[in-house]
């Protein structure tokens, strides 16, 4: 080992680097040799020299062993136990995770995630653990029970002339003709369509080749503490009608967004519940639209096509067809 190394990891305790001295699994002869912990590094030799003996049988075989070490004897009975490599001494080796040298997949969705299953375990954290945030203003998406939404209406617009709404239909074509129908056996009178609160009539429908958002409206409240049992009904109600989600109007028109899942309170905005495969490119829930998860888009350009304008068809001026042939589709060409 060069002396400069030695002293190095000397001088750091050896917790940034990883230290093997005298390893001699296979056809290694007593090897001693250290590299940077946290790094990319690469072993090169001719066939036959030790890579794998070092990295596969010395290196992971003692990180592996460790880690097992780690476990309950009872947890150990049923894994068995793994042999000490032959080496002296390993310093600063962590747990590790050895993929295999030799693979027939070209897939390009298998990466070092997958093959190893860590990715299935980051997609749970995310999904579990992670916080959600809207992509039009950025803020922290929330989730509200019942008695929130109730507790937020008393205190926030006491004493003021509300319409409680249900969201029904988002940004959708259609007449609607059969669900005003529907709203009104229900025994509703009005609907808010597109911003503006209308009556419901015999026969009424919309434009259906035009987008609409329509909510009923479930009651026009003035909110107090005393009036709480009422309030709650309406809420309940506009929870069911809606489907988890209601909206607040006020009297000069401004709304209000309420909802039990993820929402952006000042959007509307809403999410569904995280979970795993929303992470997952391999997932059409969790991949890119554009790119479909693969990172890369594969398109043909004219570039590509006709690498060199100044090369006639018959010289191969079309890369795909290459020099000229007595062919149909330069017979085709020539006609042009």
């Amino acid at each position: 080992m060069p002396t400069a190394v030695a002293k190095k990891i000397k001088d750091i305790s050896g917790h940034d680097f990883i230290e093997i001295i005298g390893a001699r699994e296979h056809n290694l002869k007593n090897i001693s040799v250290s590299f940077p912990r946290n790094k990319l590094v690469v072993l090169t030799g001719i066939s036959g020299s030790g890579k794998s003996s070092l990295a596969f049988d010395t290196i992971y075989a003692e990180g592996q062993r460790r880690y097992m070490e780690s476990f309950s004897a009872y947890a150990r009975s049923f894994m068995g136990n793994l042999e000490r490599p032959d080496v002296d001494k390993i310093n600063g080796l962590s747990p590790v995770i050895s993929i295999e040298q030799k693979t027939t997949s070209r897939n390009p969705r298998s990466t070092v995630g997958t093959v190893t299953e860590i990715y299935d375990f980051l997609r749970l954290l995310f999904a579990r653990a992670g916080e959600a945030f809207s992509y039009q203003t950025g803020d922290k998406m929330v989730r509200q029970s019942e008695e929130q939404i109730l507790d937020a209406i008393i205190s926030n617009f006491n004493n003021k002339k509300l319409i409680i709404l249900a969201p029904v239909i988002k940004g959708r074509k259609g007449h609607y003709r059969e669900l005003f129908v529907q709203i009104r056996k229900q025994g509703y009178t009005k609907v808010r369509v597109d911003g503006e609160v209308v009556d419901i009539t015999a026969k009424m429908q919309l434009d259906r080749f035009k987008i609409h958002d329509i909510e009923m409206v479930i009651d026009r409240i003035v909110p107090t503490a005393t009036d709480r049992y009422r309030i709650s009904q309406s809420i309940n109600t506009a929870l069911k009608e809606g489907k988890g989600v209601i909206m607040v109007q006020e009297e000069n028109g401004k709304v209000h967004h309420f909802s039990k899942f993820l929402m952006d309170p000042k959007t509307g905005l809403s999410y569904d519940e995280p979970a795993p495969n929303n992470f997952s490119f391999n997932s059409p829930y969790g991949a890119c639209p554009t790119c479909n998860g693969l990172g890369q888009i594969e398109e043909i350009t004219e570039a590509s096509v006709i690498p060199d304008k100044k090369l006639s068809i018959s010289r191969g001026g079309i890369l795909p067809l290459g020099e000229y042939r007595d062919i149909w589709i330069f017979k085709k060409s020539k006609q042009f």
